[in-house]
């Protein structure tokens, strides 16, 4: 049986989607676009917007009953993939920062985000 995740410190679904589904064993969040969930406003700088996607994710994985260690795989969208290396450092840094195992992770670059921002960013999560 599944159950729906929801939570006031990550962005709400701007569609028909919830913020991500929880298996029992597993947690599948829906992408994750670098919306302050406090203000509303989305950062200019490729490596706020990463961060903040990943605040985002983390806020979405926690409210499941989980944390960062957790997580075993992301998917993350570019706008450009020219700043794979700044989202590399942030994404990295999130990690280290959170004592977790980096997750297995595709990057691809994509022709347009929701409400034209340069990253989004989804996760898997496993219970233990």
């Amino acid at each position: 049986m599944s159950r729906i995740i929801n939570t006031e410190n990550a962005p709400a679904a701007i569609g028909p989607y919830v913020q991500a589904v929880d298996l029992g064993n597993m947690l599948f969040t829906s992408g994750q676009i670098p919306i302050n969930p406090k203000t509303g406003l989305v950062a200019d700088d490729i490596a706020a917007q990463a961060r903040q996607s990943l605040e985002n994710v983390q806020a979405i994985v926690e409210a499941a009953g989980l944390k960062v260690a957790d997580i075993i795989k992301t998917t993350v969208f570019v706008k450009d993939l020219n700043d794979f290396g700044t989202v590399n450092a942030a994404y990295e840094a999130f990690f280290k920062e959170h004592n977790a195992p980096f997750p297995a992770r595709s990057c691809v670059e994509v022709a347009r985000l929701p409400k034209d921002v340069q990253i989004e960013i989804e996760a898997i999560a496993v219970r233990s």
